[in-house]
C-alpha cells in the first residue's frame, strides 16, 4: 500500500530552494528523476515543475528511511522532510546546485513502472511514442516550460486588456453552422433529430452582436474548432485571443494590438519590440510572394518583365502575351550549394506549387550557365545580370506565368533557400502589418467571387463604387500581424450599414433565402442601431510557438492531435455504442464502416 501525506505538507517547491533556506527544515514533493545508490550513501534527484533538488541519505539517516530510499526508482512520487544544507560539490547546471536536503522523513506516495522512455530532454524518442504517453512526456522540463510560458502569456493578455477597459465575455460553444471558410465540426441534437449544432470556428458573429448590445470592448480567450487538414501551425482545436471594439477606426485597433504585443514581449521575453512597419497586401506579394512574409532576410522578388519583353524564349514570351509576368530571386554566393541536382529539386518543388517549370542562371565558373542561353545573346545575358546585380557565385531562379502562380512559387522558393542557405538569423523577431487585402478572390472551381476574409468586412471607402463593376479591385479594411513568416492575427473593420451588407451579400452571389438561412439573425440585428466597430483574433497557440522558437503547434499544446486529427493518447475519435447512435437518430453507413476498417 502506498503511504499518505498525512502529517506532512509541502513548504517549498524543489526548484525554489536556495542558499537562503540553509539551516531550515523544509518539506518537498515530486517525482524521482534519478536515484544513485553508493552503498553507504544514497542520492535522489527530486523533480517538480520548478526544477530539481538533491535529497541525501547516509549512515546517520534513520535505517527505515535509508532502506526506503534504497528501494526508490525513477518516477516514484515522494514527499520528503529534511534540513537544507550547503552542498559539497556544486552543480552549476541546476538552480539548486549549491544546496541539498538531508532527509529525516521520507514517504513513497506512489510507485511507478519503468516508463516507455527516459523522461529527460536528452532522450531521443519518436514523436508518436511521446504523444501516446503524453502525460509522461509533459513531465519533461522543456515541455513544462512551454506550458508555463503559455500560462504567463494568457495572464499578461488578460491584464493588458482588462487595464484597457475590455470586458471578458464568454460566447456559446454550440452554435448555428455558418460559412466561415473551413468545415464545421457538427454536433447532432438528441432532441431535434436531423438538426445539428456547430462548434465555433470563431466567435465572430457573437462578438459583433455584443457590440450591437452596447458592451463597447470585448475580450475572450476563446476555444475554436475547424475541420481542416492539419499542418505544423494548425490544429483542429485552438485558442484565440478574440476581441472587438466599438466607435473606433482601423488605426485605433492596430495601435491597441501593437501595444499588446509590445507589453507581451517585454514582460515575458524581456524584448523591446519597435514600431511595426506596414506593407499593403500587393506590396507584400510583389516583394516576397507571400501575405505573411519572413522579413528576417532579403532575397526579394525582382520583376524582369520589362527587361525580357522582347525575348524569343517561348516561356517568357507566352507568359507576357497572356498577361502574366517574368520574375526571379537572386541567391547570392549560392552556386556552390545550388548544384544542377539541387536546382532540379527546386524545379520539382516549383511544379508542385503550380509553376510549369523553373528557368535559371547559375554562375559557378567564369562563364554563367543559363538554361535559356540559346534564346539570348551574350550581350543580352550580360545586361540582364548587370540589372540584377549578379556576380560570379550567384544563382538566379526565374518563373514565368500568371502572377497568381509566379508570386507564391517564388515566395515558397525564397523560404526554402532561406533555410537551406542558412540566411535566417536566430533569436530575431521581425513584426509587420499587412493591410489592404483584396475583398474578393476569384474561385476557379466555382467561377465566382468569394469573400477573402468574411462577408462582414468593410471595404475601403474609395472602393465602394467598384463593388459591382470591378470586384477584383475592391480592397478591404482588413489587417494581419505577421512575425517571422507566421500570421499571428487577422482582423477587420466590420460592415454596420444594413444596405451595404445586403449589397456585399449580393456581390457574393447569395440569394435572399441563403442570407436569411445563414445570417438572418445578424442581418436583423443591424436594423436596430449598430455602432461602427471592428476587431481581431490572435492565435494564442501561434504566439506561444513563435516565442518558444518552435516549428509545430504540437510543442505548445498540452494534448495535441496528429496529422489525421486523432489523439494518440486517448485514441479519439472512437466508436460509440449503438444506444448513443439511436438516441441521436444516426446510422453508420456501410461506406463509413469500410473506411474505419
Amino acid at each position: 500500500m502506498a503511504e499518505t501525506m498525512n502529517g506532512l505538507k509541502r513548504t517549498s517547491y524543489c526548484g525554489r530552494l536556495s542558499k537562503e533556506n540553509i539551516g531550515k527544515e523544509e518539506v518537498v514533493c515530486g517525482w524521482v528523476q534519478k536515484q544513485r545508490d553508493k552503498g553507504h550513501l544514497i542520492f535522489i534527484d527530486l523533480r517538480d515543475r520548478t526544477g530539481v533538488v538533491q535529497l541525501v541519505f547516509d549512515d546517520g539517516t534513520d535505517r527505515e528511511v535509508f532502506e526506503k530510499a534504497a528501494s526508490v526508482h525513477s518516477e516514484y512520487v515522494l514527499i520528503a522532510k529534511g534540513m537544507i544544507r550547503q552542498r559539497e560539490a556544486i552543480n552549476t547546471e541546476i538552480s539548486t546546485g549549491e544546496i541539498e536536503m538531508y532527509v529525516s522523513e521520507l514517504r513513497i506516495l506512489s510507485k511507478a513502472q519503468t516508463p516507455p522512455f527516459e523522461i529527460t530532454d536528452k532522450s531521443k524518442v519518436k514523436e508518436e511514442l511521446r504523444l501516446k504517453y503524453r502525460y509522461l512526456d509533459l513531465r519533461r522540463k522543456t515541455l513544462q516550460e512551454k506550458m508555463i510560458l503559455r500560462h504567463q502569456i494568457a495572464k499578461v493578455t488578460r491584464d493588458y486588456f482588462y487595464e484597457n477597459d475590455f470586458l471578458e465575455i464568454e460566447t456559446p460553444m454550440l452554435i448555428k453552422s455558418t460559412p466561415e471558410g473551413a468545415r464545421d465540426y457538427l454536433v447532432p441534437s438528441r432532441i431535434h433529430h436531423g438538426k445539428f449544432y456547430a462548434l465555433p470556428q470563431s466567435p465572430q458573429i457573437y462578438k459583433q452582436l455584443l457590440m450591437l448590445s452596447g458592451f463597447d470592448r470585448y475580450i475572450q480567450l476563446a476555444r475554436c474548432f475547424r475541420d481542416e487538414d492539419l499542418r505544423a501551425d494548425r490544429q483542429p482545436e485552438f485558442t484565440q485571443v478574440d476581441l472587438e471594439m466599438s466607435f473606433v477606426t482601423q488605426e485605433d485597433i492596430m495601435d491597441m494590438l501593437e501595444g499588446y504585443m509590445r507589453r507581451l514581449y517585454k514582460e515575458v521575453k524581456g524584448i523591446d519590440i519597435p514600431k511595426m512597419p506596414r506593407l499593403t497586401f500587393n506590396e507584400a506579394m510583389e516583394r516576397y510572394g507571400s501575405d505573411k512574409p519572413d522579413t528576417r532576410f532579403g532575397m526579394e522578388i525582382i520583376n524582369l518583365t520589362e527587361q525580357v519583353k522582347d525575348s524569343s524564349f517561348p516561356v517568357f514570351a507566352n507568359a507576357i502575351a497572356e498577361g502574366g509576368s517574368v520574375r526571379c530571386i537572386v541567391a547570392k554566393n549560392a552556386a556552390s550549394t545550388l548544384t544542377r541536382k539541387a536546382i532540379d529539386k527546386l524545379t520539382e518543388q516549383a511544379k508542385g506549387i503550380g509553376a510549369k517549370g523553373l528557368a535559371f542562371i547559375r554562375w559557378a565558373d567564369e562563364k554563367p550557365n543559363c538554361s535559356f542561353a540559346k534564346f539570348m545573346s551574350e550581350e543580352e545575358l550580360t545586361a540582364l545580370l548587370n540589372t540584377l546585380g549578379c556576380e560570379q557565385g550567384d544563382v538566379v531562379l526565374i518563373v514565368a506565368d500568371k502572377d497568381r502562380v509566379v508570386l507564391p512559387t517564388l515566395g515558397q522558393l525564397r523560404l526554402t533557400l532561406g533555410k537551406q542557405l542558412e540566411l535566417i538569423p536566430e533569436g530575431q523577431y521581425n513584426f509587420l502589418w499587412i493591410t489592404e487585402f483584396p475583398f474578393f478572390e476569384w474561385d476557379e472551381e466555382s467561377q465566382t467571387w468569394l469573400a477573402m476574409h468574411h462577408p462582414f468586412t468593410m471595404p475601403l471607402e474609395e472602393c465602394l463604387p467598384y463593388i459591382d463593376s470591378d470586384p477584383g479591385s475592391v480592397r478591404a479594411q482588413a489587417y494581419d500581424m505577421v512575425v517571422n513568416g507566421v500570421e499571428l492575427l487577422s482582423g477587420s473593420i466590420r460592415i454596420t450599414d444594413y444596405e451595404l451588407q445586403q449589397k456585399m451579400f449580393e456581390a457574393l452571389g447569395l440569394t435572399d433565402e441563403e442570407i436569411e438561412a445563414k445570417f438572418g439573425f445578424l442581418v436583423d440585428a443591424y436594423k436596430y442601431g449598430a455602432p461602427p466597430h471592428g476587431g481581431a483574433a490572435l492565435g494564442l497557440d501561434r504566439i506561444v510557438m513563435t516565442m518558444c522558437g518552435c516549428d509545430s503547434l504540437r510543442d505548445v499544446v498540452a494534448f495535441p492531435k496528429v496529422q489525421n486529427a486523432s489523439e494518440l493518447m486517448s485514441q479519439c475519435p472512437s466508436p460509440v455504442d449503438q444506444k448513443s447512435l439511436d438516441d441521436l437518430a444516426i446510422a453508420i453507413t456501410e461506406m463509413e464502416k469500410e473506411i474505419e476498417e
